[in-house]
């Protein structure tokens, strides 16, 4: 079962980006096989940016003048 990128570690997307652009880059896959591993790469790299922006933000508050700045879930632009 192939999990949905926004339920994968930000590792875990890495690895599979890697390896999809490795078998695209080969060019031994059909054309509709391709564009299904480019939507797949989109929906990856598009969660791995959520999870860095994320993450930017747990560092800015933490190193934020506030000590005592409560930490909040973060809320993407657009969602």
């Amino acid at each position: 079962m192939v999990k949905k990128p926004e339920n994968l570690s930000f590792e875990a997307s890495l690895a599979e980006l890697e390896r999809i652009v490795a078998e695209l880059e080969q060019g031994e896959v059909s054309l509709d096989d391709a564009l299904k591993q480019f939507e797949r790469g989109i929906g990856l790299v598009r969660a791995s940016q959520a999870k860095l922006e994320q993450a930017q933000q747990k560092v800015a508050i933490l190193l934020s003048d506030e000590a005592n700045a409560p930490l909040s879930d973060f809320q993407p632009e657009g969602e």
